[in-house]
């Protein structure tokens, strides 16, 4: 009896892959063209992704004489994948740190150990060859989904050419979410020179997560200017498809994650859906420590609702288009490149992307500034601020080539 794709996504164990099996399909039309990476299922127990590059892969092999670059249709973890789980040994989408991409190089003398090794090896192999050989633009889509219901959502790190990117899709964009968390498939890509664009496309389990995946690799292929609208496909109704499942389109910051651990006993308050209005002192979940209410009023983002996970939720607000607008004009104007001549501002080690701030100033001076500028990652080290931004914010390293 043939599978459907409610059988799988209810059973994503049935998504049959092999350890290491990547390549779901690649074509090239025009090597000086664009390029288009997609990512499905980078967390093997969120099968939808997969299932939708494999249909978007059917219906490409009879476009490629229209193809206008290139495309290349990945498996994210190919053994959680076929275990169903969300990752074996560690979150491959936590994996891409400076120090474990150097391990998985080619001529690494460490050896891989844990699952996420193997396959980060193995994809890199892949990588490595489509951006080194890029003449043009590359794009990136990386599709989730999540364990609590909600309407899709596109995550962007914030670069003008991921925004830029980005708006071109009818969905609600979520700025700023990849600078709370480490190691991220698309950070790693972004400071290689990529445009990404993350999506959470539903619920791990609907199959209408499969027809928002589709639907926006398709819309993907087009805004890379990589296909048109033609007979054989219609984008307009893969842009339909999106604007219904999405609802009004708007900017959302990211303000505070809650990160947890698998000591924590984090256990989510039941019935919170992405993007309802939460309000400041309100009791959103509970831990071995007692209770944890909201530290703002905002919107719930991503409430977790399965087993395996570091985080246990976001709080985001609405940016309005006037700060979208003036972020813009600051960054064009190269703005940026000057904040280190403000008292108790300077570079670590001369890198115009990286910033130390004096903990005085950090108290007084608004991050607000900052993220304007772009500088959104932050951590602590000792008594000082350190505030990054990420590479190529205006322009591309491959269509200088």
């Amino acid at each position: 009896m043939e599978e459907t794709d409610t059988d799988l996504v209810s059973n994503p164990g049935h998504a049959q892959i092999r350890a290491g099996e990547h390549l779901i399909y690649e074509a090239c039309g025009d090597e000086a063209g664009p390029t288009l990476i997609v990512f499905g299922s980078i967390h093997g127990n969120e099968a939808a992704g997969l299932h939708a590059v494999r249909r978007v892969a059917e219906k490409l092999e009879r476009l490629k004489p229209k193809i206008s670059g290139r495309v290349f249709l990945l498996a994210g973890n190919t053994r959680a994948i076929a275990k169903a789980v969300r990752f074996i040994d560690s979150d491959l989408n936590r994996h891409w740190t400076p120090e474990n991409v150097a391990r998985s190089m080619p001529g690494s003398s460490i050896p891989p150990k844990l699952s996420e090794d193997f396959e980060q090896v193995e994809i890199l192999q892949h990588l490595i060859g489509i951006l080194g050989s890029a003449r043009n633009e590359v794009y990136v889509l990386d599709l989730h989904s999540t364990s609590a219901a909600g309407v899709p959502f596109a995550t962007v790190g914030d670069t003008l050419r991921n925004r830029t990117f980005a708006l071109r899709f009818p969905v609600t964009i979520l700025l700023g979410i990849e600078e709370q968390l480490e190691g991220t498939l698309l950070e790693y890509l972004n400071n290689r020179g990529a445009v990404t664009l993350g999506f959470e496309g539903g619920q791990h389990f609907a199959a209408s997560t499969i027809d928002t995946h589709e639907a926006l690799i398709w819309l993907g292929l087009q805004n890379a200017q990589i296909i048109e609208r033609s007979e054989d496909i219609d984008v307009e109704h893969f842009r339909d498809v999106l604007k219904k499942s999405s609802g009004r389109s708007r900017i959302v910051e990211v303000r505070y994650r809650h990160a947890i651990t698998e000591n924590d006993q984090f256990e989510m308050r039941p019935g919170f859906s992405n993007f309802d209005p939460i309000e400041h002192g309100q009791l959103l979940a509970r831990d071995h420590t007692g209770e944890i209410t909201a530290s703002e009023s905002g919107l719930m983002l991503m409430p977790l609702y399965q087993a395996l996970g570091e985080d246990g939720f976001f709080i985001g607000r609405q940016v309005a288009g006037f700060w979208l607008w003036l972020s813009g004009v600051l960054r064009r104007i190269r703005v940026g490149s000057l904040i280190h001549l403000l008292p108790a501002v300077r570079r670590v080690g001369n890198d115009p992307n990286v910033l130390e701030v004096d903990t005085v100033i950090a108290r007084f001076f608004p991050l607000q500034i900052f993220h304007l500028l772009g500088f959104r990652k932050l951590r602590w080290h000792a008594d000082k601020l350190i505030v990054a931004r990420r590479n190529f914010d205006t322009s591309s390293p491959f269509s200088e080539r």
